[in-house]
């Protein structure tokens, strides 16, 4: 661990940049495509989880903090115009990552496999818990098409009936 990280607190910004270090340690070439942008910053957004903002830093690596993000990640994809937001989009599409493989150097295989189907589990969970969040706010807000046609049908039955209701009073 360098110097930095074992002096930083245990956030989980830290975390997130020590376990993407570790993969970088191994893949010199995204290592050597990032080093360019040294000193830019980027924002990992996980749903229902606080932000993550890391920079760039000299020869490629990952450190927690950073300025104005220049690219923002998000489960729908890598945010922004800029070059480095591009350089993550590639990354993205070639850099392959086995978590449980890092996490099983440090706790061992059977505890890695555990806290990555957790982990896989809670990011279904949170998905499946946006979609349906996001279906109930629809259902709530929305009025579909089909159904204010039947209730219009409906209101023009009533508006009738009470018409024929009055003609028979009178």
């Amino acid at each position: 661990m360098n110097e930095t990280a074992s002096s930083a607190k245990a956030t989980p910004a830290v975390a997130f940049c020590f376990l993407l270090n570790q993969l970088l340690e191994r893949e010199t070439w995204a290592r050597e495509r990032l080093e360019r942008f040294a000193g830019q910053s980027a924002e990992f957004r996980p749903p229902f989880l606080p932000p993550l903002r890391v920079a760039i830093a000299a020869g490629g690596r990952i450190e927690p903090g950073g300025d104005e993000p220049s690219a923002s990640v998000t489960l729908q994809g890598i945010v922004g115009g800029s070059a480095l937001a591009d350089e993550l989009r590639h990354l993205a599409q070639h850099l392959r990552w086995d978590f449980e493989e890092e996490l099983s150097r440090v706790m061992g295989d059977l505890a890695a496999e555990r806290v990555g189907s957790t982990l896989r589990s809670f990011v279904r969970w949170q998905a499946e818990a946006a979609q349906r969040v996001t279906e109930a706010f629809a259902d709530y807000a929305f009025v579909r098409r089909d159904e204010l046609e039947r209730f219009a049908t409906d209101v023009e039955r009533l508006r009738a009936a009470i018409g024929e209701l009055e003609r028979r009073l009178v």
